[in-house]
């Protein structure tokens, strides 16, 4: 009572203390009592008034009459409209006090707007269009591979950065000995042209200096995907003598569940063959000869060391239905490079097919099927039904011949000109680049089958990858087959 009493009245009115006050203050006190209250009431619109008008009221001999308080809104909205004004047109003590923002300035944002900025958000009109579409555009186009799988088989995370939210995704993988010309098939297939520079290709080849050493180009798995949505896969060769050589020589550490150097190559191949077996739409088996029993015996233990098809997160094992099959296996083409004209007659072609077929007919794996080069039509011996066990088989001749060298191109009776220059020249079989075209058309055109039980995205697959291989290196099966060997 004694803190209302003392504060100042509004109009410049002014009142006594307590002990200074004239007889029948009390009184008029009692008389007043609703005064305070009322004072109370008026104290936020005195505030709010402009200065014309405060002065104004200063100047009357009584309080100037009460006017309504504003909604809270209403004075939200223009003080927000006066800041981008620069703050002028509202000390005019002429017009009313607090007029609708609409009335005075035209339409104004809602109040939605100001609670997206009171968030940090922009408005909805600051949004560029442009930046939003980035975000769906594809990833950088790729010029060279980059590793999945370094050389001490560790994963590695930089693909995931060239990978999109999309489903439509192809993968092919190839497997081989050494020097059998994987990195240049994948290349070619990619994204080179023959007539290209070897140093240029997405996949670098052996260097002919490295070649003569023996050596090995690749190694691990190196990583590469295409505009039209492709992975290619290159792995370093099966089997190496040249990995086998540079662990003897160079005295590395083996780890320790491994004794032998051979032992750890072999298991390094099985890991990477059992490894594309898994994530792989297609799997290239490249040679660059035919009769490798060795070979096939490995794809056979490979096959049997393969991870299963994790079942889908949400539902028991065996739970799924009899649709769906428990187990997925990729398709596997035999690739021949360097072959001799021989190798493409329908004689000699009918036999490898009978070789193949008997070689694996106890694997589970998509060996026969649509990716034959029987339907390419470069190969007019071959009417339908004439090769009978369809294989995966496809030959293609020496890259060198694609350049029509003096070694390439037999000259009719032991030299001079050929016989006839204006026709494209025959060697027994077609062009490489012809057949090259027709076995990319084979491969992009396979099925794009779901590899799990799941589909996946580009990333969905990225990190199934990653937990196919942390699966093979801890395999029991690919543990207790090295202990037999060891």
């Amino acid at each position: 009572m004694s803190d209302s009493g003392q504060s100042p009245a509004p109009g410049g009115r002014r009142r006594w203390p307590r002990e200074k006050e004239p007889d029948g203050g009390g009184d008029r006190r009692q008389e007043g009592g609703e005064e305070p209250a009322g004072l109370m009431q008026k104290t936020p619109i005195i505030l709010a008034k402009p200065p014309g008008e405060r002065q104004q009221a200063k100047a009357g001999s009584g309080p100037a009459p009460p006017t309504p308080a504003p909604a809270p809104p209403i004075v939200l909205m223009k003080a927000r409209g006066e800041e981008g004004r620069g703050g002028g047109g509202a000390t005019s003590g002429e017009g009313p006090a607090l007029a609708p923002p609409r009335e005075r300035e035209g339409p104004r944002p809602t109040q939605p707007v100001y609670q997206l900025h009171g968030r940090g958000l922009p408005p909805p009109g600051a949004l560029d269009p442009v930046a939003g579409q980035a975000r769906l555009a594809a990833p950088e186009k790729m010029k060279t591979s980059i590793k999945l799988v370094d050389e001490q088989m560790n994963w590695c995370d930089s693909a995931l950065e060239f990978l999109l939210e999309q489903t439509d995704v192809l993968v092919v993988g190839a497997l081989g000995l050494q020097g059998t010309g994987k990195s240049t098939l994948l290349s070619l297939l990619a994204a080179n042209q023959p007539e290209e520079d070897p140093r240029s290709f997405v996949f670098r080849p052996q260097p002919p200096e490295l070649r003569e050493r023996g050596g090995s180009q690749t190694g691990g798995i190196d990583f590469f995907i295409t505009q039209e949505r492709v992975v290619f896969l290159d792995t370093q060769p099966i089997l190496s003598p040249a990995h086998l050589d540079h662990l003897i020589n160079n005295d590395r550490k083996l780890p320790p569940e491994y004794g032998l150097p051979h032992t750890y190559v072999e298991m390094q191949s099985l890991q990477i063959a059992a490894f594309l077996f898994t994530v792989c739409h297609v799997v290239l088996l490249v040679q660059d000869w035919f009769t490798d029993l060795g070979l096939y015996r490995f794809l056979q233990t490979a096959e049997m060391v393969k991870p299963s098809t994790p079942s889908p997160s949400h539902e028991p094992s065996g739970a799924a239905g009899p649709e769906e099959p428990s187990e997925y296996y990729p398709h596997l083409v035999f690739v021949q490079t360097r072959a001799r004209p021989e190798s493409f007659c329908p004689r000699r072609l009918r036999q490898m097919h009978r070789v193949l077929d008997r070689l694996m007919a106890h694997s589970h794996l998509k060996y026969k099927g649509s990716l034959s080069m029987r339907d390419c039509g470069l190969l007019p011996g071959l009417p339908p039904g004439s090769l009978g066990a369809e294989v995966n088989l496809f030959l293609l001749p020496p890259l060198e011949e694609e350049g029509g060298g003096e070694d390439a191109l037999p000259r009719p009776g032991g030299g001079g000109a050929p016989l006839f220059p204006h026709l494209p020249p025959y060697r027994g079989h077609g062009a490489f680049g012809p057949l090259l075209a027709r076995l990319r058309g084979r491969v992009l055109a396979a099925a794009r089958t779901q590899l799990s039980h799941t589909l996946l995205t580009e990333r969905n697959w990225f990190h199934y990858a990653a937990r196919i291989w942390d699966g093979v290196k801890k395999s029991s099966a690919l543990a207790e087959y090295s202990r037999l060997l060891g």
